[in-house]
């Protein structure tokens, strides 16, 4: 007992660690200066919505400018597309070279960028994306472009990645689109450490993007930019007449526009985060093929503004969204937790400290008998062993006789029946295992600050790695299943093992990524992509299954249960309500969902619903994970020893349905969270959610069912083993 108090003292020392770094992290990208007037390139990576689940690459965007492949910004050349990890790839990047010029310490009131011809379909599909609330993301030295937000109390300042492709207005009661295509780039900058400082070089702290839509019929010099910037009125509306194809924009209404910004912008002025809204009287494109283009103008304007306050190592906190604020909720999360954790520790303590122990107890003194101070050891005899010497104890009391043919301890002889259907339930322990090994890997990792924002697509480029690797532990816990269960070909479930799961993952990423492709995202996986992870799964990951179950199944023994199995099976009573099949999966399953559902709300928002907003208190999510764990194992302890004392053998396959039970009420959340908090339209972008879900909820369920499974497992040997039966 004093072991295991102390074992968990520890853990509870290490939680509060993590909680102390549930901001920290460690910078990955290169630490780099620039010279007074030295080229800084500026890169076009995506668009993206919190309305949608779809993304586009930026340049690809037919109404928007692409690049030359002209203007050279140091060893770049604008057009060249920047090589990306698997994880940037999977997330949708799709990163190049653009052709705005950025110097050092040099401002630029207005650059002309190009002009864009577009025509009348494109225009449609530009009002399709404004209305959507799509979201624009530029890159300078690894920093998103960014819009500045102030809090409440306007004592602190955070940044939303990511800037408005336009805006909508609606002051006229028929709602208007307007693209943005004016870009005003905030670059703050302090003095480099040490020699570089002293050599006079600058590091970049902050990059924000102010954008504005200016209408054809501005005023413009000689290098078509606005000869006022601070008198527009008129915005560039995303409209093509009819009647007139071949007229320029020069005729259009006046529109006051909403959003006039000085060059050097208010950090508080918001970013557009319109909710996606049915408008009923808006007046559609018209959908005719009639010639008629729409020129659009792309200008920008360049200011460098010197920030002592923020260090280079900490730039990127002002991207955590408001964690000062929501600590508050996560430690409300925390608390909801460990009550629910204390409430459920205490009832196991109770089963086995009045209930379990007190029954062996009882066994070993019926069977056992009093011993002599002499110390001479005596066979003692099992519980349907009536011995001579031993009969008149045997029959002492008709209580106790009664308590010898009842409960879970009247099922040694078939609780370790192998189960019907074991050849699967083997792999998908191993299966769960690899992802426990991942997951644990992914947070751990993340809360120490390894993985972070700044190393884009790092959290998915190492959980692929994770769960590849993670291989070995799968083989190796599947064969060892495998053999407690009897089988003997484990060949054959090194090939069950390595493709059951990955590859109905694989199969439904691949169905959803060919409609993904019909729809021209970013998000779609290229066919070279799907190859290299083939080449993983099969190269690397199978091999490593091979060699843990090579080594888990020859050279290790199997798990030896305390009691034999009977050769003909106890026919099961008539079970309660509650301990009927889905029934008690759902009901012990709400309790591991209490533990996590304040903590599901943050990561679905980061996820859904603020995509601009990054989710890193990782350190929040590693004691909810722990507490997570050890919830599911205690109400699968407790399910499967109610379930022994209703004299129900059958519970391998149900102590893995109770573990993973959590899982359905999280998707029950998803579904609930899609209709009350989300404002996704369409049904692919629906199916792409729904689908997306399933998959993680799939994930989670098989992860905690495995974890079930293996922590019931160890109960049942331990009562089992304390009675001795023979």
């Amino acid at each position: 007992m004093e072991n295991r108090l102390q074992v968990a003292l520890r853990w509870f020392v290490f939680a509060l660690v993590l909680w102390q770094v549930e901001a920290f992290y460690v910078p990955t990208a290169a630490y780099r200066v620039y010279d007074p007037k030295q080229p800084i390139p500026v890169l076009f990576n995506k668009v993206y919505s919190d309305n949608t689940q779809l993304q586009y690459a930026y340049a690809d965007l037919p109404f928007v400018c692409k690049p030359s492949g002209k203007t050279k910004l140091g060893e770049l050349i604008s057009g060249q597309k920047i090589a990306l990890n698997l994880g940037e790839i999977l997330r949708g990047d799709r990163i190049m070279v653009s052709d705005v010029e950025l110097a050092m310490q040099e401002d630029k009131p207005c650059n002309f960028l190009c002009t864009a011809e577009v025509s009348r379909k494109d225009v449609k599909r530009a009002r399709q994306m404004v209305r959507d609330g799509y979201l624009v993301e530029w890159i300078v030295d690894n920093l998103p472009g960014a819009t500045s937000f102030v809090t409440v109390d306007r004592s602190r300042k955070y940044y939303a990645a990511g800037f408005k492709l336009g805006y909508t207005d609606l002051t006229t009661g028929r709602p208007k689109y307007y693209l943005n295509n004016h870009h005003t780039i905030v670059i703050r900058y302090r003095r480099a450490r040490g020699a570089n400082g002293d050599a006079g070089r600058q590091a970049i702290v902050g990059f924000e993007v102010y954008p504005k839509s200016i209408g054809l019929d501005t005023a413009r010099g000689d290098q078509m930019c606005p000869k006022d910037m601070k008198s527009i009125e008129n915005g560039l509306e995303l409209h093509i007449p009819v009647s007139s194809p071949n007229q320029t924009n020069n005729q259009k209404r006046n529109v006051r526009d909403i959003e006039i910004q000085d060059p050097e912008p208010d950090p508080s002025i918001p970013a557009a985060k319109d909710p996606n809204m049915v408008l009923l009287n808006e007046e559609p494109e018209p959908d005719v093929d009639d010639g008629a283009t729409l020129k659009i103008t792309y200008t920008y304007s360049v200011f460098f503004r010197q920030d002592t306050s923020v260090d280079w190592k900490h730039r990127w906190d002002l991207y955590f969204v408001n964690q000062q604020e929501g600590s508050r909720v996560h430690w409300l999360a925390v608390g909801n937790s460990l009550i629910i954790c204390s409430l459920l520790t205490g009832i196991v303590l109770m089963i086995l400290a009045r209930t379990v122990w007190s029954d062996i107890s009882k066994g070993k003194d019926r069977t056992g008998g009093e011993k002599g101070s002499s110390g001479g050891r005596k066979k003692k005899p099992g519980l349907l062993d009536q011995g001579d010497d031993q009969l008149d104890d045997y029959m002492s009391s008709e209580d106790e006789a009664l308590e010898d043919v009842s409960g879970w301890k009247l099922l040694h002889g078939d609780v370790f029946r192998t189960p019907i259907r074991g050849y699967l339930l083997a792999p998908m322990v191993g299966s769960g295992m690899q992802l426990l090994f991942m997951a644990v890997g992914l947070v751990l990792l993340s809360a120490f600050g390894v993985l972070n924002p700044s190393f884009r697509g790092g959290f998915i480029s190492f959980g692929v790695g994770l769960f590849v690797f993670a291989g070995i532990f799968s083989g190796y816990y599947s064969a060892r299943v495998y053999k407690m269960f009897g089988g003997k070909n484990w060949r054959a479930n090194v090939v069950v093992t390595a493709i059951l799961f990955p590859g109905l993952l694989f199969g439904f990423l691949f169905i959803l990524n060919l409609f993904i492709w019909a729809n021209a995202s970013s998000t779609a996986i290229p066919f070279t992509t799907l190859l290299a992870i083939v080449a993983l799964w099969l190269c690397i990951q199978l091999p490593l299954v091979y060699i843990g179950s090579w080594f888990g199944f020859t050279r290790r023994p199997a798990w030896e249960h305390p009691t034999k199995t009977t050769n003909i099976p106890r026919q099961i009573p008539q079970q309660a309500w509650y301990l009927k099949g889905l029934r008690t999966v759902l009901l012990a399953g709400l309790i591991p969902f209490a533990v996590i559902f304040i903590e599901l709300l943050f990561i679905f928002q980061s996820m859904w619903q603020d995509k601009s907003g990054f989710y890193y208190v990782f350190g929040f999510s590693a004691v909810i994970g722990l507490l997570l764990v050890l919830s599911v194992a205690e109400v699968t302890v407790v399910a499967v020893y109610i379930q022994l004392c209703a004299e129900n053998h059958d519970w391998w396959w149900q102590s893995f349905m109770v573990g993973g039970g959590s899982a359905v009420w999280v998707f029950a959340y998803c579904v609930w969270y899609y209709f009350m908090k989300l404002h996704i339209t369409g049904f692919f972008n629906s199916l792409l959610f729904f689908t997306y879900s399933f998959i993680a909820c799939g994930v989670y369920g098989l992860l905690t069912g495995t974890v079930g499974f293996l922590m019931a497992y160890a109960f049942v040997r331990r009562i089992y083993a304390a009675i001795k039966v023979e």
